[in-house]
């Protein structure tokens, strides 16, 4: 006599994932990866508290230190801590999404990212989950240095923190999609590491976070204008302080839409491109 043990949990999985609608699987899906990232997070304080530090030396020690070399004229009228608040927000955001990709790397080498790969969910909703994921993780990182607004002088509203927080958190899409890009092709910790520091020294130093980009020279405001980054600080920074302090390019202010547009679609463009990576992870 046979016993009749049902079926394996791949099969049921599958069975299970047949009986949803595509839609409401594809969601779920994106939610677990997501919150699998928020955990990690939790239960890595070392990381919170080394994702702070930065931002606070920058703001605290560099802002009070230069507060008195730069023209309030030149920043839209606003004191130079004011200035460099949401660009510091903005550059926490940035180092945590880009660093999240790590955990690519880590699940390729313990061997998660395989199991990942042959469940039945698709890429796009594994790679969806992982930029939300670190979005979010950068977002949280950035919320506890909203809390040092009115240390700086920075006035805060209600409009002004939800604007705010949509602004970081597209931002901290496009670049956590930039970072699972790149993680894609590693294959090495150690490697993934070198390329994080050659990508976010560039993206955060050219993106206007810490000075104005009015009246640069041309060999310098060409790389701080094609920087992407620099669309997501100047988003912020409107957010924050007004249109005082807008981006312009040759006497030209950038629209508030065209900053969203550029930093939105790139974030779809970056997480396209990874969807199609995802699928070569080995």
């Amino acid at each position: 006599m046979t016993i009749d043990a049902g079926p394996s949990p791949a099969v049921a999985d599958r069975a299970g994932a047949r009986g949803r609608s595509p839609l409401r699987h594809w969601v779920r899906t994106i939610g677990i990866v997501a919150l699998r990232d928020l955990i990690r997070l939790r239960r890595m304080p070392t990381r919170i508290v080394g994702g702070l530090v930065q931002p606070l030396v920058f703001l605290l020690v560099l802002g009070a230190g230069l507060s008195q070399l730069v023209s309030h004229d030149s920043i839209g009228g606003v004191s130079y801590q004011e200035y460099i608040f949401p660009g510091v927000l903005a550059m926490s955001v940035i180092a945590s999404s880009l660093y999240a990709a790590i955990a690519i790397v880590w699940d390729r080498e313990f061997g998660f990212m395989r199991e990942m790969l042959v469940a039945p969910v698709s890429r796009s909703a594994l790679v969806l989950g992982k930029a939300v994921g670190g979005g979010s993780v950068a977002l949280a990182q950035g919320v506890v240095l909203i809390a040092l607004a009115p240390l700086v002088g920075v006035d805060l509203s209600v409009a002004k923190v939800f604007g705010l927080l949509g602004s970081l958190f597209a931002l901290a899409l496009m670049t956590t999609a930039l970072g699972i890009v790149l993680a894609s092709r590693m294959k090495r910790l150690e490697s993934f590491q070198m390329v994080m520091a050659l990508a976010l020294q560039p993206m955060v130093f050219l993106s206007g976070a810490i000075f104005p980009l009015q009246n640069l020279p041309g060999w310098l405001a060409l790389p701080c204008h094609l920087n992407p980054a620099t669309y997501g600080v100047d988003l912020a920074r409107r957010t924050l302080l007004g249109s005082d302090v807008a981006l312009t390019i040759h006497n030209h202010v950038v629209p508030v839409w065209a900053d969203l547009a550029i930093v939105i679609g790139l974030a779809v463009a970056l997480l396209s491109v990874a969807t199609r990576l995802f699928g070569h992870v080995d």
